[in-house]
């Protein structure tokens, strides 16, 4: 709404949008990183769900439609934009206490201690990159400033990352600022957190753990990289919390996920990067946004056909008004992620399974009856209000044909629009049959991967780094 009335204002048409109570510090914030601090807001008073016909009649004709009368009929204050400090900026000096308190104060971190950025520590980064410190990697909203090979460095320093990571972090930032990506949807309500996955043989180069706790902290790269991951997002992207950041509840930021690519290269399966066009042995970062997931403990069985059936029926029970992204809001763009633990993984491939093999088999029994799917994306949400039915969508060609192959309620149909929708990777401790499902926020942080270029004479500078 605010980009539309962004639009129209700098048209010269005035406009006035209305804007739920609890959304008003974000509108606020994001009318900022459009470059229009003044744009004109109607308050809507309380949450448009819950008010009855005659309280929400009554809330819009008291407050909001005076709002509107007024913001289409007066001409706005004067905007006031308040200046940023420039990329080398020396912005605090002082102790290590000092400036973790300075930088808490003005929202640069994320309320742990991070490493002060110096100058020195800065250019010890840029030393692992070809690409000059002022590149321009691309522009992320919602604040809109530019993501360089500079700012890279600096919150690198501050999430406690060595200097050899740069190339993995320039690489997520060009996967951030990939429009596909849609990095603006990083503070929607679900809470959804993007996870990093990594392939190739950087793993073993960076010393990522890609074996028992392969989502726990404990790990320098994987814990700091993914640290990076969000204090980029609140410092270059401009994501706070009370802001733009409007998760209900919210989740903290994850680990990279490093796959365990001996084992893959032993069975014979792709990487998950493979799964993008990228090739084994390919250095790769894969980032995509997840609402939550939970373990599969203790997966029994010898052979595939025994195992299976326990990971679809995990697959269902962590799907529900993700739903959405399949059909409603959008068509086919639900992509959930499976985690095998190594054994199960090469449990399957001794019986000959490939890994198309295993997704065909979860699209094809990872089911549920047709009326259970129309209820998550009509009756219990309102993301869908459009009132027709998943056949009727099909054949008006707004859903997936095999949705509309039958008017029975209690068909049973896909929680995906094609195998290749369902994400696999292999990471975990070797010994261990779990596996883990994440339920995937669909269009709102669409699986993006970008390749990890390293710098010119990379195995002496590794060797060197400190």
């Amino acid at each position: 709404m605010l980009r539309a009335s962004a639009a129209a204002e700098a048209a010269g048409v005035p406009s006035s949008s209305l804007v739920c109570d609890g959304f008003l510090g974000q509108g606020a914030t994001t009318a900022v990183g459009l470059g229009l601090p003044n744009l004109p807001m109607a308050k809507v008073p309380g949450h448009v769900d819950t008010q009855t016909d005659n309280e929400l009649r009554d809330n819009v004709t008291s407050v909001t439609l005076k709002a509107v009368i007024e913001n289409l009929t007066s001409a706005p204050p004067a905007a006031v934009m308040i200046p940023e400090p420039g990329p080398q900026d020396v912005v605090m000096e002082g102790s290590f206490e000092e400036i973790n308190r300075f930088f808490y104060e003005n929202g640069w971190s994320d309320g742990l201690p991070i490493v002060p950025p110096t100058q020195a520590k800065i250019e010890s980064f840029l030393a692992f990159t070809d690409l000059p410190a002022d590149h321009v990697i691309g522009k992320l909203p919602p604040d809109n400033r530019q993501a360089t090979v500079w700012n890279v460095a600096v919150n690198g320093v501050m999430a406690g990352c060595r200097p050899p990571y740069m190339p993995v972090l320039v690489a997520l930032a060009e996967a951030m600022a990939d429009p596909g990506y849609g990095v603006e949807h990083s503070g929607n309500t679900p809470g959804a957190e993007t996870l990093i996955t990594i392939n190739g043989p950087i793993i073993k180069d960076l010393e990522f753990n890609y074996e028992q706790g392969a989502l726990r902290d404990g790990f320098q790269a994987n814990t700091s990289i993914g640290r990076w991951w969000r204090l980029y997002l609140r410092n270059v992207a401009g994501f706070l919390p009370h802001q733009n950041d409007k998760g209900t509840f919210g989740n903290t930021w994850r680990v990279v996920l490093a796959e365990n690519e001996d084992v893959l290269s032993r069975i014979g399966w792709p990487p998950h990067s493979a799964d993008f066009g990228h090739a084994r042995g390919d250095n790769v970062v894969t980032i995509s946004r997840f609402t939550g997931g939970d373990v599969i403990a203790s997966v029994y069985g010898q052979k595939p056909e025994d195992m299976l059936p326990y990971l679809a029926d995990a697959l269902i029970s962590q799907t529900g008004w993700q739903l959405i992204f399949t059909v409603g809001m959008a068509d086919g763009s639900y992509t959930p992620l499976l985690v095998l633990s190594p054994i199960l993984a090469e449990t399957m491939a001794k019986a000959g399974w490939t890994k198309d093999d295993v997704r065909q088999w979860l699209f094809e029994n990872a089911r549920i009856p047709a009326a259970k799917f129309e209820q998550y994306i009509v009756q219990f949400t309102n993301f869908y209000s459009g009132g027709r039915s998943m056949f009727e969508l099909a054949q008006l060609g707004k859903a997936n044909e095999l949705y509309g192959l039958s008017k029975d309620p209690d068909r049973l149909v896909p929680i995906v629009c094609d195998p290749m929708n369902i994400q696999i990777a292999v990471s975990g401790d070797p010994g261990r049959t779990n596996a883990q499902v994440f339920s995937h926020n669909g269009i709102l942080g669409y699986p993006t991967a970008r390749a990890i270029r390293l710098p010119n004479d990379w195995k002496n500078k590794l060797a060197g780094a400190e």
